[in-house]
C-alpha cells in the first residue's frame, strides 16, 4: 500500500457536504492501493486561485507529509494545471486529484480490450486538457497512482503524439462499436432492461439472483466496468435480458463518460432502465441525484425506469418511500419475486 495524505477544502456548500464526500474519496484510494495515514481538511469560502489551499496551509501539509512519511498527496478538489504545479513547489510529493483517482481505479479494474482502450482514452484527453505543460513537474509520478493505465502514455509526450494516440483508439473503439451493433441486431426478441445506478450499489450481486449468474462481484467502487448480460425467466415463457453497467459516481469525469459512451449504448438501446438504489447508504439521496443528472447527460432522462432499493437487509430502520419503489435483498432474495412481477408488468 502506498501511504498518502489526504487534502481537501471544504467550501460550505450545504448541497455538497463534505463528510459523505471524503468517505467516498478514502474508499476510491484504498481501491487504487493507498492507504490514508493522514487527513488535512480546509474550510475556506472558495478555494484558493494559486495553490488551492493558500500557502500558509500547503505548508502546513508539506510538514505533515513529512511527518506521516507520506508517499503520495490526494486531494478531494480538482486541481488546475496552474495550482498543481504552484502546491508541488510546496509539497515534496506527487500530487493526485479526484479525477486522476477515479482514472486509476478504471484502469486498475478494466479487464476486457473495449474497457482498456476506453479507459486509455479517457486518460488521455484528461492529460490533453489539463496536465499539457506540467509533464516535467508530473514526470515524477512514474508508474504510481495516476499514472497506471493500460496501454500507458507517458507524460511527457507532446500534445501531437497525444492526439495521433486518441485518433488511433477513437477509431478503434468506433470498429468495436459497430461489431457491437451487429451483435445487438442478431439477438433475441426479449425485452432489454439495463441496470444502473451509483457505484458499489450491488448492480451485479442483484443480476447473479436474477440469473442465477456467477458475474464477478466486489464490495469496492467500480468492480463492474464492462457490460455483462444475462437472460432471465419471469414466468412461463417469458424472459427479458438484463444488462449491467458501468456504476456512476457524484461529477464522474466528462472524459470518462464520453469514452464510455459505445458502452452505454445499451442504456440507450434499453426498454428499462432498473435504478439500483444502495438503501443501506444514509446518503442514498445524494447518490440517486448524481445518476440522474448522469442519465441526464447522456439524454436518457425519459427512458421508463424503476426505481428499485437493494441491501433492504442491511437497515436497521424503515425503507425509503418513494412512489413505485421496490425494496429488494440481492444477497438474501427478500423481494425477488415481486420484482420479477413488477418486470413483467413494465416490459
Amino acid at each position: 500500500m502506498v501511504r498518502a495524505i489526504l487534502a481537501a477544502v471544504d467550501t460550505g456548500n450545504s448541497k455538497r457536504p463534505i463528510d459523505p464526500e471524503l468517505a467516498e474519496f478514502e474508499a476510491l484510494a484504498s481501491a487504487s492501493g493507498a492507504e490514508i495515514v493522514a487527513r488535512a481538511v480546509q474550510r475556506r469560502a472558495r478555494v484558493d486561485a494559486s495553490t488551492l489551499v493558500g500557502s500558509g496551509k500547503a505548508a502546513e501539509i508539506a510538514d505533515l507529509a513529512q511527518q506521516a512519511r507520506a508517499e503520495l498527496l490526494l486531494v478531494l478538489n480538482d486541481l488546475r494545471p496552474r495550482q498543481r504545479k504552484n502546491l508541488e513547489k510546496i509539497v515534496p510529493c506527487p500530487i493526485v486529484d479526484r479525477t486522476m483517482l477515479i482514472l486509476d481505479v478504471f484502469a486498475r479494474h478494466a479487464r476486457s480490450r473495449e474497457g482498456k482502450l476506453q479507459v486509455e482514452l479517457a486518460q488521455l484527453r484528461y492529460r490533453q486538457s489539463n496536465l499539457i505543460g506540467a509533464g516535467a513537474d508530473l514526470s515524477r509520478l512514474g508508474g504510481g497512482i495516476g499514472t497506471r493505465g493500460p496501454g500507458e502514455t507517458k507524460l511527457e509526450v507532446d500534445r501531437r503524439r497525444i492526439a495521433q494516440r486518441i485518433s488511433v483508439l477513437e477509431r478503434q473503439l468506433e470498429q468495436l462499436r459497430k461489431q457491437r451493433e451487429t451483435r445487438r441486431d442478431a439477438r433475441s426478441s426479449d425485452p432489454l432492461v439495463a441496470l444502473v445506478g451509483y457505484t458499489n450499489a450491488g448492480k451485479s450481486s442483484l443480476l447473479n439472483r436474477l440469473a442465477r449468474a456467477n458475474v464477478f462481484v466486489a464490495d469496492r467502487p467500480f468492480a463492474t466496468l464492462d457490460p455483462t448480460m444475462r437472460r432471465v425467466w419471469l414466468s412461463g415463457r417469458r424472459h427479458v435480458r438484463l444488462v449491467d453497467t458501468v456504476g456512476f459516481i457524484t461529477d464522474l469525469p466528462k472524459d470518462l463518460v464520453n469514452a464510455f459512451r459505445a458502452t452505454l449504448e445499451e442504456l440507450r438501446e434499453a426498454d428499462l432502465l432498473i435504478h439500483v438504489v444502495d438503501a443501506s447508504n444514509p446518503d442514498w439521496q445524494r447518490q440517486m441525484q448524481a445518476v440522474d443528472s448522469t442519465l441526464h447527460d447522456l439524454a436518457l432522462e425519459t427512458k421508463p425506469r424503476l426505481v428499485l432499493f437493494n441491501k433492504c437487509d442491511m437497515l436497521g430502520r424503515e425503507p425509503p418511500h418513494l412512489p413505485q419503489a421496490l425494496c429488494v435483498s440481492a444477497r438474501t432474495g427478500e423481494g425477488i419475486a415481486e420484482l420479477k412481477k413488477a418486470l413483467e408488468q413494465q416490459v
